[in-house]
């Protein structure tokens, strides 16, 4: 089945151009010029398998669109590539924070973005696991399902949050820098800071409740998922 991209973008020179690059590399696509629109795209069978979203559109933030593709059950975990013409950092945190991958400012090379897109989506491919889910004191992981649950009460994580979450769990009981972590679940983007892994951490813990008290965090190090629960557990 082919790759489906969804692009959100009111500028139709761009959304033409990015069409055009895409549909070379092999991908189908599917645009939308405001965030209603591109909502009801998402929502029409097929389901975008990555979404090139603007920060600006016309009738709606694209932070705001993220925020609701977020909150639907085939939404949470698709990828979000974020575009904008802004390039303070508070814009990226903000962006990352709704639930964004990644983040491009414009103007960017087209070859840049086909680079971007490709390390997204091979980030949010399944990777080889052990058949049936992985138990860890509160928490349930089953990564061919996509879905993780906390004291068997489901928990809605975006892709990042669920590759973040996996990564902690593979290699629980050792350190983790941002520096690793920032190579292995965002593949270093130059855009992508160390306190955006802060921002994930962050608000990965308060996904997982109690089960947040896992991640642990080491001053000036990173942070190291448990080796085993707390008693009790």
């Amino acid at each position: 089945m082919s790759t489906l991209i969804l692009i959100v973008d009111d500028e139709p020179d761009l959304v033409a151009t990015l069409e055009y690059n895409l549909k070379r590399e092999g991908y189908e696509t599917r645009s939308a010029q405001n965030g209603r629109d591109a909502l009801a795209a998402f929502a029409t069978p097929p389901a975008a398998d990555l979404v090139i979203l603007d920060l600006m559109l016309p009738d709606m933030p694209g932070t705001e669109v993220c925020r609701r593709l977020r909150a639907t059950e085939s939404g949470r975990a698709v990828p979000v590539l974020m575009l904008t013409a802004k390039g303070d950092e508070i814009d990226r945190v903000v962006g990352f924070e709704v639930g964004a991958d990644d983040y491009v400012t414009k103007p960017f090379s087209v070859r840049e973005l086909m680079l971007r897109v490709g390390a997204i989506l091979r980030r949010a491919a399944p990777e080889p696991s052990e058949p049936g889910p992985t138990i860890f004191g509160r928490l349930r992981m089953d990564r061919e399902a996509h879905r993780v649950w906390v004291d068997e009460e489901e928990v809605a994580l975006t892709a990042l949050e669920f590759r973040l979450l996996a990564t902690f769990l593979d290699r629980r009981g050792r350190v983790q820098s941002r520096d690793t972590l920032l190579t292995d679940v965002w593949g270093m983007s130059p855009d992508v800071t160390t306190r955006t892994v802060d921002t994930h951490v962050k608000r990965l813990r308060e996904k997982l409740g109690p089960a947040g008290a896992y991640v642990e965090t080491l001053r000036g190090v990173g942070y190291r998922f448990r080796d085993a629960p707390d008693d009790g557990e």
